[in-house]
């Protein structure tokens, strides 16, 4: 890769690592799926005028909206407003690998391999090390509402390489306009009317930055650097970036929130991302010819590596 395009890959890695962080602040000024709510309304309104009508078919951009946007993003910021640190959500979130490959082979009959395998089994060791961690520190029902969004990540990504998307930018925007109505309306059911008022007549100029970056920066932006880079670079150059999400997400809520790191959550860290490395990175044995054009490649340790033009499927972060 080029050096330039290289320090647009570390720079979304940042962006999105550093999301986390934002997300955290945000659930101090609205409720949790409100906010999420608010996050896909300013994503896809103005941009949605301007990306063009949907490149792919209805039913692939509501299944990932459903998947995605309402059920991975909404257990996410869920499970961080129960107590889950904003650290260690990061990491936690990226066991959508593991998710994705088992899935794959179920949907899409590919083969893991030997070395997939042993990758699922080191990152779900992680996730054991990040357990003990998070129940000592932390509530179980937290960490279990995030490993749950991780799966409907896993679920999504799927779906999306099935979609086999040819504009990422476009189908995220469009994606982005499923989960806004059934969000506000789940707040309205769950949180309440009462709440969710009260948050947005005390909105202030933290909030709305809030807002703009997990809608803007780390959505619009993040997204359409990862699939610009995903269509001039093979998934398997790009990829690799996206592991350091959770290792910008754990420094950043050290340095901003003051979170501690204690030395098994470095343990998990280790363990996780090598797993979801070997789990994402080695090429599965594509047993289905219809899967599509690059049938080897569905997971992906990144955010939106499930968007790349290709058809391969990369969980946002968050």
């Amino acid at each position: 890769m080029r050096p330039v395009h290289t320090s647009l890959a570390v720079l979304v890695a940042a962006v999105w690592g550093f999301n986390f962080v934002v997300i955290q602040i945000g659930l101090g000024h609205f409720p949790p799926l409100l906010l999420s709510a608010l996050r896909f309304l300013v994503a896809a309104v103005p941009a949605v005028f301007f990306v063009g009508r949907p490149k792919v078919a209805w039913k692939w951009i509501l299944g990932v909206g459903v998947a995605l946007g309402i059920a991975k993003f909404g257990l996410l910021f869920t499970g961080m407003d129960a107590g889950m640190p904003a650290g260690l959500s990061s990491l936690v979130l990226q066991v959508q690998a593991v998710f994705t490959a088992v899935l794959a082979a179920v949907v899409l009959r590919e083969r893991p391999g030997r070395v997939r395998v042993l990758g699922m089994g080191v990152a779900l060791a992680g996730i054991a090390v990040a357990a003990v961690d998070g129940g000592a520190g932390g509530p179980v029902l937290g960490f279990v509402l995030v490993v749950a969004a991780a799966a409907c990540w896993g679920v999504s990504n799927v779906l999306t390489r099935q979609a086999s998307p040819p504009d990422a930018l476009n189908f995220m925007v469009w994606v982005c306009t499923v989960p806004v109505l059934p969000l506000f309306a789940l707040s309205l059911l769950f949180e309440g009317p009462g709440r969710d008022l009260a948050a947005l007549r005390a909105l202030d100029w933290a909030g709305v930055g809030v807002i703009g970056y997990v809608a803007w920066v780390s959505t619009v932006f993040g997204f359409g650097a990862w699939g610009f880079l995903l269509r001039r670079y093979p998934a398997s150059a790009v990829a690799p970036f996206s592991l350091l999400v959770p290792v910008f997400g754990m420094s950043s809520a050290a340095l901003v929130l003051g979170e501690s790191v204690s030395g098994l959550r470095w343990l998990a860290a280790l363990l996780l991302v090598g797993g979801v490395a070997l789990t994402s990175l080695v090429p599965a044995r594509a047993a289905l010819s219809a899967a599509g054009p690059a049938g080897a490649e569905v997971a992906s340790p990144g955010p939106s590596d499930s968007l790349r033009t290709s058809g391969a499927a990369a969980a946002r972060p968050a």
